[in-house]
């Protein structure tokens, strides 16, 4: 795991937005698209605000959250909204977004046709995830119903997360395809959720699933 340590947050959000845009514009120096991967919650806000609007030919480039509550994109508690809000904006808005989420009763019943339209933008060009403090990252939770599945080396692209008190179901990318990833980053802030992933270093994946990604990650925090 490699670690780096920024001196506020106002920081981390503006020299990471720049790590993300420099790595996204070398993948378009060679390839036709790249796909973005970003995560929901209120930490990565700052990092979309200045992201937005950096120069990059955004409309070769496609945006995928890591994880979705099984909610209508205009559902206040959908990881959608906070992306239209803050990051398919000013430049951005020429990106395109794939979505997390149809309409349907259940994860299980869309996921077929979500991977379909996301199996063509991989491996991921750039990911970006969080961690909460119990360890979990996208939706892969300590005890999320199909934790072993999601962690395992063949696992699918997406699959569907439910676990105690949680108040919707949940679509998540598998640890699979994050590790997959080309670029990986892990945000976060406070001295709970540094000493958290320090912590997971130590943990088995099944107790701390952010542990499945360190050997590939960088992480960055900000007190």
């Amino acid at each position: 795991m490699k670690l780096i340590e920024y001196a506020d947050r106002d920081m981390l959000a503006i020299d990471l937005a720049n790590q993300l845009a420099g790595e996204l514009n070398a993948i378009l120096n060679h390839q036709d698209r790249a796909t973005l991967v970003v995560p929901g919650g209120t930490t990565p806000g700052a990092v979309f605000d200045h992201l937005c609007d950096v120069e990059l030919d955004w409309d070769r480039v496609d945006i995928l959250l890591s994880d979705e509550r099984w909610v209508p994109a205009d559902h206040p508690r959908s990881n959608t909204g906070l992306l239209r809000e803050r990051l398919l904006t000013g430049r951005a808005a020429a990106a395109h977004l794939l979505p997390l989420y149809l309409p349907k009763d259940h994860p299980e019943e869309a996921i077929p046709a979500l991977e379909e339209q996301l199996r063509p933008c991989l491996p991921i060009s750039v990911a970006l995830l969080g961690m909460g403090g119990d360890m979990h990252t996208a939706s892969l939770f300590p005890r999320g119903d199909n934790l072993r599945l999601a962690l395992d080396p063949h696992a699918p692209l997406l699959l569907p997360m439910r676990a105690e008190g949680l108040e919707e179901q949940r679509i998540t990318l598998s640890a699979r395809v994050l590790k997959e990833a080309i670029n990986l980053h892990i945000v976060i802030t406070g001295e709970d959720k540094k000493e958290a992933v320090l912590r997971a270093a130590d943990l088995p994946p099944e107790e701390a699933p952010v542990k499945a990604l360190l050997g590939d990650a960088t992480v960055h925090w900000a007190n």
